[in-house]
């Protein structure tokens, strides 16, 4: 299974990655930075969700955020060939993957409690184990297929409280659906993107995919022709504020976890992504008083643990997904 654009008979080339140099204790205060500023944008997305559209605040969230990321590229002397490629349909195809992970996101985040739609986000790299083997082909062996059963048990846990029929509303079983969809979109754009940092630069995959997905969160446009309550509004001095922080926030945040991967690896790095859970259980109990049940905390445990192990045992086999993690834009940002 081929994506579009890519090529399995052209030779890898290793794109330019930037300076880096070692430092591990930089790299992961920047990688917490980061989960801290994302969590944060997640909380004040609930906030609008309230009277903004799902598809106005995905516009945004990307609108926004561009700026800061063309700051990034400008600062690095990349701005002149940042949008240069030769693979303009892979970079639309990672895009509208991108986005439609970013929409399911939102939509959990804004119908679930913080916490809870953070703990099932959690499964994107048990799905990346399992998308990189039907897609790439990669070799998994027991030992990393066992970590993704045991994590799907976890997220099977997670997701009993809101899939039940007891006085969980429809609302919240719509939005653990959504946020469980929207891990498996975010899997696939990385697999999207590993297949970019073959051939192109990490801040030509960031930029293409922020203006790209700016235009595309405008085909949401039409939607509130067939759902009124999706349909775009305008908002208050307030809530306009709101939004244009919520794109701040995600673009901030992307060159936090950007640059953290410049001075460390992705097995050092990438463990303090679970850093959210315990930033999502603080704001969403200060913010909206939102207290997890104990399904939530046992099953972020349980992912987590099998998250870290895949992790692990990447490191051990030397499959190195630094890259990939340093360009791709997660769902929730």
């Amino acid at each position: 299974m081929a994506l579009p654009g890519a090529s399995a008979k052209s030779p890898v080339q290793t794109a330019p990655s930037g300076l880096t140099r070692a430092a591990p204790v930089l790299g992961i205060s920047l990688k917490l930075a980061s989960t801290l500023v994302f969590t944060i944008m997640m909380a004040m997305l609930k906030i609008a969700a309230e009277t903004v559209p799902v598809g106005e605040i995905v516009f945004a969230r990307n609108f926004f955020g561009m700026f800061p990321v063309l700051i990034m590229v400008a600062f690095r002397g990349e701005l002149a060939i940042a949008l240069k490629t030769s693979r303009p349909l892979s970079h639309l195809g990672r895009s509208s993957v991108g986005i439609s992970a970013m929409i399911l996101s939102f939509t959990g985040f804004s119908l679930l409690p913080l916490p809870d739609a953070t703990a099932i986000g959690f499964a994107t790299p048990l799905f990346v184990v399992v998308l990189a083997w039907l897609v790439l082909h990669e070799t998994v062996r027991l030992y990393r297929w066992s970590a993704v059963v045991i994590g799907f048990f976890g997220i099977l846990i997670i997701l009993s409280p809101h899939m039940g029929q007891g006085d969980v509303g429809s609302g919240q079983m719509i939005g653990a659906v959504c946020a469980a969809l929207a891990a498996v979109f975010a899997a696939l754009a990385m697999i999207f993107v590993r297949r970019l940092c073959e051939t192109e630069r990490t801040t030509t995959i960031v930029t293409w995919f922020s203006g790209s997905a700016t235009l595309l969160a405008l085909l949401t446009i039409p939607l509130g022709f067939i759902f009124p309550d999706q349909a775009w509004v305008m908002p208050d001095g307030d809530t306009a504020f709101i939004l244009m922080m919520v794109g701040l926030a995600g673009g901030v945040g992307q060159i936090l976890l950007t640059q953290s991967y410049r001075f460390a690896d992705a097995s050092t790095i990438a463990p303090f992504d679970y850093a959210n859970m315990i930033w999502a259980v603080i704001l969403g109990y200060f913010l909206f008083a939102e207290v997890p049940v104990w399904q939530v905390l046992v099953g972020a445990a349980i992912v987590i643990a099998a998250g870290i192990f895949v992790i692990y045992r990447e490191h051990r086999l030397g499959i190195d997904r630094t890259k990939a993690r340093r360009a791709s834009t997660p769902s929730k940002s």
